[in-house]
């Protein structure tokens, strides 16, 4: 980068005459807002997909397999389909609930289903490569979120300094302006 670039880069930050206090206000708020984005984003980014990693690590652990057998025919025209399922508890116990399960199946037939820590029904959980892209995912979702925001707040603060900007430009004219007015003879 040559020199006279790179100074023209930094002229909020040297001092001059025709530097006002609006343009310190500018560069650091653009400053704040990057560190925010790179720092701050990189932190939520990591801190959310750690949790839901946590998370989908904890669902798997919670929940498993157990053989069912189809009290209700399913129907063939979607992919999965609710049905009335029985199974036996590991203490011994018969339950019969609802779940989903794959369609086209006739009633006596075996099925999978999943139970979680408190012996209700729930969905299969989230495989390990699987749970490692949905976490990748949420974190980069939160740390955009934060982009979205830093920049949002950055853009409305500096509009702010424009407004200030363009209502002392107006009476610095309003001052000047009656002056050059005067015809000269």
């Amino acid at each position: 980068m040559s020199g006279k670039a790179h100074r023209q880069r930094l002229w909020r930050w040297r001092s001059n005459p025709l530097r006002r206090h609006e343009d310190v206000v500018e560069a650091w708020i653009v400053l704040v807002m990057w560190l925010v984005i790179l720092v701050g984003g990189a932190i939520v980014w990591t801190v959310t997909a750690r949790a839901a990693d946590e998370e989908f690590a904890w669902e798997r652990a919670d929940r498993h397999a157990l053989p069912a057998v189809l009290i209700t025919d399913t129907l063939l025209d979607t992919n999965r389909a609710p049905a009335k399922v029985r199974w036996t508890a590991a203490d011994g116990t018969i339950h019969t609930d609802r779940t989903e399960v794959p369609a086209g199946l006739a009633s006596g037939a075996t099925v999978t289903v999943w139970q979680d820590g408190t012996g209700h029904l729930t969905t299969e959980p989230t495989s390990g490569a699987e749970a490692r892209a949905e976490a990748l995912l949420f974190g980069g979702a939160a740390a955009a979120a934060l982009t979205g925001l830093a920049y949002g707040t950055a853009a409305l603060a500096r509009w702010r300094l424009d407004r200030q900007r363009y209502e002392q430009w107006g009476a610095e004219w309003d001052a000047a302006g009656p002056r050059w007015d005067h015809k000269t003879g």
